[in-house]
């Protein structure tokens, strides 16, 4: 068997999410609680006008998910801690030799690197549980890792970061060599390209240690998406900069050098927590269009479209307000996982 991830612009058959619930995550307040529920909702609305969404469901939830969700998202009810589908659900491959066969890779997750703070045990589960809903062949891995820790251009080339993938409370025995052998076997990704960092704010207690789907991704082969942090006074500034010549120095699997597209950041530098990490980077692509994130700043909103619609030509953009995803850690990217769509 030969697996390979397409690219995220490969045509899906749906995306799956998962709807939040009461917890860490959500928040303490029935304002946050709210503001986690409508965002979620959101993401699913506007993923759900190009595309089907199916939407994991803890029982506890399910009653608020009927409600709130729109009525074309299949719901699917299981046992829900954590809600950052990317992250803890399967990755889906193809293998071309066998038309119509479709993979889903099980990492190994762990929270993130096992944090005191995050719940992982019951959504760890739900790879197997999307694997025998769509009937993928289930492709366990031996190491820890994150949808949200890999972009591939499904010819070869994967991106990595060493904070994610060498993360000793990830992968405390894994060197470079098995990392990419485990990526070759699960991803038919050939050649990998690493990252040394993400971006600051992902390092703080509730981070991912740098998940490079809010730094960097490849719209098109030989072709990169950067977060540009433009402002000197945020230490993104020289972290993207850095991200940029550690890029202009490296080749995809078919050896070209990466053509490198600035996607500016928005103007917001801080919020009540330090630096913010805000990234147009994070957005998900959909059979027809770009769900991006926005964050309440028209002008900086809008450019990202423009950027976004010249990368990903004959696509319509839409922007959902992602400002409750990211003070929760992620983006509209974080939250969704797509499923292609194969040839029975």
């Amino acid at each position: 068997m030969a697996w390979r991830m397409p690219s995220e612009t490969a045509a899906h058959e749906r995306t799956w999410m998962a709807f939040p619930r009461e917890g860490f995550t959500l928040g303490d307040t029935d304002s946050e609680r709210e503001e986690g529920y409508a965002t979620w909702t959101a993401v699913a609305a506007a993923v759900a006008r190009f595309e089907p969404v199916t939407m994991v469901v803890d029982p506890t939830e399910t009653a608020r998910a009927r409600r709130m969700l729109p009525g074309d998202v299949t719901i699917v009810e299981a046992p829900v801690d954590e809600f950052w589908m990317r992250d803890h659900g399967p990755t889906f491959v193809v293998d071309d030799e066998r038309p119509g066969a479709l993979g889903a890779v099980d990492w190994i997750f762990n929270g993130w690197g096992a944090p005191d703070w995050a719940e992982w045990q019951k959504s760890a589960a739900h790879a197997r549980l999307i694997a025998d809903e769509v009937g993928a062949e289930l492709i366990p891995s031996d190491i820890v890792n994150e949808g949200g820790g890999i972009h591939v251009d499904g010819a070869g080339t994967v991106l990595l970061t060493q904070t994610v993938q060498l993360d000793p409370r990830r992968n405390p025995t894994a060197d470079r060599a098995r990392i990419e052998a485990e990526m070759a076997r699960t991803l038919g990704a050939t050649h990998a390209v690493w990252l040394s960092q993400g971006l600051t704010r992902d390092y703080d207690d509730l981070g991912t240690n740098g998940h490079v789907d809010i730094v960097a991704t490849i719209p098109s082969p030989g072709r990169i998406l950067l977060h540009d942090q433009r402002d000197p006074a945020h230490p993104d500034h020289a972290v993207t900069a850095s991200l940029r010549r550690e890029l202009e120095g490296q080749t995809d699997a078919a050896g070209r050098r990466f053509e490198i597209v600035s996607l500016p950041a928005p103007e917001t530098l801080t919020d009540a927590h330090g630096p913010v990490d805000w990234s147009y980077v994070n957005h998900l692509v959909v059979n027809g269009g770009v769900i991006a994130c926005g964050f309440g700043e028209e002008r900086a909103d809008a450019e990202a479209r423009e950027i976004l619609a010249m990368a990903y030509p004959g696509r319509r953009v839409v922007t959902v307000d992602a400002r409750g995803l990211f003070a929760r850690g992620g983006g509209i990217h974080c939250i969704t996982q797509q499923q292609p769509k194969v040839t029975r």
